[in-house]
């Protein structure tokens, strides 16, 4: 399905790996020129030369900054003053007891997760307003609505994110500018894979095996059993990028494996 993005321009933070990465490719799969944003230099140019390798007709560009910081984040509107798309998928999680939760770590987690993506949003929906044409999607997690526990740092924050979309999306009434959230469930990122690996480390399984083990035991409730793929997510995201998806306002749009209890 052409999904009429060719020639569009995405700025998709935290793309040098993970969901991120897959957004980028699926993005550039339907012609949208990509600007690659992590804070390693090399990793960006590497996600770069993939996506031109892979699809020659696009024009990706490194975007490598940190856009926690300001100096960093001033930089990179300069040289990208306008998008067509924003996917505000850079993010920090950790598994922490709530004793262990300080100020500081409330304050980088505030920083990264809600308050960089905000300023990015700030900048460049006027532009998307004033176009007539615009997506913003923020990348969650079933932990926005299905707390576990285990990181609240990282929940708090990510429920954060469901309101600024439905409150920034007030803004764009009448307009074809969409500001949508995807709340991804647990997701076979690169780290999720080392993860599971060395927890079978000793045993004699192929992946796959090792996957639903671990599910098995970790995650009973997801109905998938198994780890979600990021171009599953990549492919869910371009869709909400196209015009197809307009009606699309303000929504909290789960991808979850069933891991999520409720209706709603």
């Amino acid at each position: 399905m052409d999904m009429g993005l060719n020639n569009k321009t995405a700025l998709v933070t935290g793309s040098t790996k993970g969901i991120g990465k897959a957004i980028a490719l699926e993005l550039a799969k339907e012609g949208v020129n990509v600007l690659v944003n992590g804070r390693n230099h090399k990793e960006a140019e590497c996600v770069v030369n993939e996506i031109k390798a892979a699809y020659p007709n696009t024009s990706p560009q490194n975007a490598a900054a940190n856009i926690v910081n300001a100096a960093e984040r001033e930089a990179l509107f300069e040289k990208f003053p306008q998008v067509d798309i924003l996917v505000n998928n850079t993010g920090i999680y950790e598994i922490m007891s709530y004793d262990d939760v300080d100020d500081a770590v409330w304050e980088q987690y505030f920083q990264t997760n809600v308050l960089a993506a905000n300023r990015l949003c700030k900048f460049y929906m006027p532009n998307m307003l004033s176009n007539g044409f615009g997506r913003i999607i923020f990348i969650a997690s079933e932990e926005a609505v299905m707390p576990s526990g285990q990181m609240p740092q990282y929940a708090v924050t990510k429920s954060m994110l469901l309101s600024l979309s439905k409150s920034l999306s007030k803004l764009t009434v009448g307009t074809e500018v969409t500001i949508n959230t995807i709340m991804p469930g647990p997701t076979l990122s690169e780290n999720v894979q080392q993860i599971i690996e060395s927890v079978f480390s000793d045993e004699n399984m192929t992946f796959e095996e090792k996957e639903k083990t671990f599910m098995a035991t970790n995650l009973p409730n997801s109905e998938l059993q198994r780890f979600i793929r990021p171009m599953e997510i990549g492919r869910l995201a371009a869709f909400v990028c196209s015009p197809y998806a307009t009606p699309f306002k303000g929504s909290p749009i789960r991808m979850d494996g069933g891991l999520v209890p409720t209706i709603y």
